[in-house]
C-alpha cells in the first residue's frame, strides 16, 4: 500500500502581523513549510500535495523547487475543507498522511510511527500529553482506552478542558474512509468550520480501531501562530543542531549564541567562538578556529584554516593553513590557495589569489588573480570597473606592491615585479621591474599655515 501525504498550508497567519503568507516565515533560513516537506520527504511517499490559499502565486513561487501537487483552497472553512480539496488527487488505495505547514519542527522519527501503526488498523493518530492544553483539542477515550473522539477547546465541557492528552493534528488514514467521512462532515459548531477531527469519532461509530502514537517531544507538535512562537521553536532547533555539533566533537564557546541556518559538514578539532552565523552549505575542514561575530555562507573552508574575529565569507573557497581576518570580508567567487594571508579589513572578490600570498591591510582586490608568495601593502586596491564594466588584474608570483597603491584594470603584472608605495599603474609591467609614478617631493621653507 503506497503512501500520499496532504500538508495543510492555507492560512494566512493574522496573527504574525505580516503581509507574507505564515508558512513563508523562515525558521533557520528555510520556510516554515519547507521544514515540514524534508521530513516527510525522508518517507516512502507516493506524492505529497500542499493545500494552499494566501498568498498562494507567492507561495508556489517562492517554493517552486519543492516536488509537490499544489492545491488551492480559496474559501477557509476549516481543516476538513481544507482535506477535501485535495483527497480527490489521492490513489483510492493510499494511505494519507495528514500534516501542516506551520509544525516545522515535527520529526521524521514520529512520522516513520505514525504512518507505521496505520499499517493493521487503518487509521493512526499523533497524540501528545502536555501539562498546559490550552488551546489544542482534547482526546476523548472509552473506559478500556480507546479514542472515541476529539473535542475542540471552544466547543468542550470544563470537564474535557482539564484532559492532558491533545491532538496534533497529524494522522495516517486510509483514503477510501476518508474520502466518505469528508463527504459527510458537517459545520455545527462554535466556529462554523468542517473540522477534520470529527473522522475520528466517524470511524469510531464504524467500530474502527484508530491507533495512537505518542510524539517524540512536545516541541515537535508545536505550531507557529506568532513572532514569539517563531523565535521560541528557533532557539530551540539552534540549540539541538549545536548539540549534534558538540557531539561530532566540534567545540562551541557557547551553543547558546550560534546559528546554523543550512548544511555543514565538519572535520575534526573544530573551535566555533559566540555569535557565528552559517549559512547555506559549509563544510570546514580540520583543525580549523573561527573567531567571534563571523558569517560564513556557501564555503569550503580547508585544514588547518584561522578565521580571526568579525569576518565575513561568502561563496568562496579557502585554502589549508590560510589566516583570515579580523575584519575582512571574502566575496563570492573567491578562491585562496594554502598558506594565504588576508589581513584586517581587507575585501576580496571574484579573485584567486596564490600560494603564501598576503594581503594584510586595507586593501580591496576585485576580479583579479594573484600569484603565488605576492604580497600587496596596505592601501591598495585593483580598479576593476569603469563605470560601464569589469575589468580583471592579473599580477604574477613574488610581486611587491607598496602601500597606497592603485592597479587600473585591465592590466597585467608581471612575475617579480615592485612597485613603489602610492603609484598608480595603468599600464603592463613587464618582469622583474620597478614601477613607480610619484610627483616630485618639495620642501617648502619658511611656509607658514594660514591663520584666521
Amino acid at each position: 500500500m503506497s503512501l500520499s501525504i496532504i500538508i495543510l498550508a492555507a492560512g494566512q497567519g493574522t496573527r504574525m502581523k505580516s503581509t507574507l503568507p505564515k508558512i513563508l516565515h523562515p525558521l533557520a533560513g528555510r520556510p516554515l513549510l519547507e521544514h515540514v516537506y524534508i521530513a516527510a520527504g525522508r518517507l516512502d511517499v507516493r506524492a505529497v500535495h500542499v493545500v494552499y490559499g494566501y498568498g498562494g502565486e507567492q507561495i508556489r513561487e517562492q517554493l517552486s523547487h519543492l516536488q509537490v501537487n499544489w492545491v488551492e483552497q480559496r474559501e477557509q472553512l476549516g481543516t476538513g475543507h481544507a482535506v477535501a480539496q485535495a483527497i480527490n488527487d489521492v490513489t483510492e488505495t493510499d494511505d494519507v498522511l495528514i500534516l501542516y505547514g506551520d509544525v516545522p519542527l515535527i520529526t521524521h522519527a514520529s512520522l516513520a510511527k505514525l504512518v507505521a501503526a496505520a499499517k493493521d488498523s487503518g487509521f493512526s493518530l499523533l497524540t501528545a500529553t502536555i501539562d498546559e492544553p490550552g488551546g489544542y483539542g482534547r482526546i476523548i477515550r472509552d473506559d478500556k482506552g480507546g479514542i472515541t473522539r476529539i473535542v475542540e477547546e471552544k466547543d468542550a465541557s470544563d470537564e474535557q478542558r482539564r484532559v492532558c492528552e491533545i491532538n496534533t493534528g497529524m494522522m495516517t488514514v486510509r483514503a477510501g474512509w476518508l474520502k466518505r467521512w469528508l463527504a459527510s462532515l458537517g459545520n455545527d459548531n462554535a466556529q462554523g468550520e468542517y473540522y477534520l477531527t470529527d473522522v475520528i469519532q466517524m470511524a469510531a461509530d464504524e467500530g474502527i480501531v484508530i491507533s495512537s502514537v505518542s510524539s517524540e517531544s512536545a516541541v515537535e507538535i508545536q505550531g507557529v501562530n506568532d513572532r514569539q512562537q517563531l523565535a521560541e521553536l528557533e532557539r530551540h532547533y539552534q540549540l539541538a543542531q549545536a548539540h549534534h555539533l558538540m557531539k561530532q566533537g566540534v567545540t562551541l564557546m557557547d551553543p547558546q549564541r550560534f546559528d546554523l541556518r543550512g548544511d555543514l559538514k565538519t572535520g575534526s578539532d573544530i573551535t566555533i567562538d559566540i555569535n557565528t552565523l552559517i549559512e547555506g552549505s559549509v563544510s570546514i575542514g580540520n583543525n580549523v578556529s573561527i573567531g567571534p561575530n563571523c558569517c560564513i555562507k556557501d564555503a569550503d573552508i580547508g585544514d588547518n584554516v584561522s578565521i580571526l574575529p568579525n569576518c565575513v565569507i561568502d561563496n568562496a573557497v579557502i585554502g589549508n593553513r590560510c589566516k583570515i581576518g579580523p575584519f575582512a570580508r571574502v566575496r563570492p567567487d573567491t578562491r585562496l590557495a594554502e598558506d594565504v594571508h588576508i589581513g584586517n579589513f581587507v575585501e576580496i572578490k571574484k579573485s584567486d589569489i596564490g600560494q603564501g600570498s598576503k594581503i594584510n591591510h586595507l586593501s580591496y582586490v576585485g576580479d583579479s588573480e594573484v600569484g603565488k608568495r605576492s604580497n600587496i601593502g596596505a592601501g591598495t586596491i585593483t580598479c576593476n570597473y569603469d563605470g560601464a564594466y569589469k575589468h580583471k588584474t592579473v599580477i604574477g608570483d613574488n610581486v611587491f606592491v607598496g602601500s597606497d597603491t592603485q592597479l587600473v584594470a585591465p592590466v597585467n603584472i608581471g612575475n617579480g615585479v615592485t612597485i613603489g608605495a602610492g603609484t598608480t599603474v595603468t599600464k603592463d609591467v613587464e618582469e622583474n621591474m620597478l614601477s613607480i609614478s610619484r610627483v616630485e617631493q618639495k620642501t617648502i621653507k619658511g611656509w607658514e599655515r594660514p591663520k584666521k
